[in-house]
């Protein structure tokens, strides 16, 4: 897919790199400050977090490691049901550790609230949530995220790690995809 094809899914730019990139040195900033003195691992999951975590750890100033886990929920296309399988579980052992989930996008809410349980189960030290996305309107679930990047409203995203069929991903800010290309029932 050439950068003309990637561009024309785009329906509207959403958030731009320069308001993306000014955000996440805000997390950073925020982040390090409630880390200070404490040692940090951040777990993404995979695979729409990962540009947000690496820039994101770029920009905390506390000594941090990272892991990863890949998690899959059941339901309809575009919507969870809640019901997670964990396609792949951390490398690291999380006891007594301060762990920071950095997530891409908040939807229902349902998955990630199964994903918090799950690692709180393990003895971490603290457990807390960076999103860079939330969409207050599609929460299904009430899940305590400390970090917001942006609220959006109930849009398809793609961009900056989110995907359509694997697609966009790599587009330097948050766009809309087209109407034209939007699956029917969004």
């Amino acid at each position: 897919m050439t950068q003309r094809e990637l561009q024309r899914g785009v329906g509207e730019v959403l958030i731009d790199e320069d308001r993306l990139q000014s955000r996440i040195r805000d997390l950073g900033a925020e982040i390090s400050a409630h880390y200070e003195g404490r040692e940090l691992l951040l777990v993404g999951v995979l695979k729409g977090a990962v540009f947000f975590m690496a820039d994101l750890m770029r920009q905390i100033q506390v000594p941090c490691e990272i892991d990863f886990m890949a998690i899959s929920s059941y339901g309809t296309g575009t919507d969870s049901s809640g019901v997670v399988r964990i396609l792949k579980d951390l490398d690291i052992n999380i006891e007594g550790r301060h762990v920071l989930v950095v997530e891409d996008i908040i939807d229902s809410g349902l998955t990630l609230s199964y994903l918090v349980r799950n690692l709180e189960s393990r003895g971490p030290a603290s457990v807390e949530v960076c999103a860079l996305l939330t969409k207050p309107e599609r929460r299904e679930i009430d899940v305590d995220v400390r970090y917001v990047g942006f609220e959006i409203p109930n849009k398809f995203v793609i961009g900056y790690g989110l995907d359509f069929a694997e697609r966009y991903r790599n587009l330097p800010f948050v766009g809309v995809l087209h109407d034209d290309l939007m699956p029917e029932g969004l």
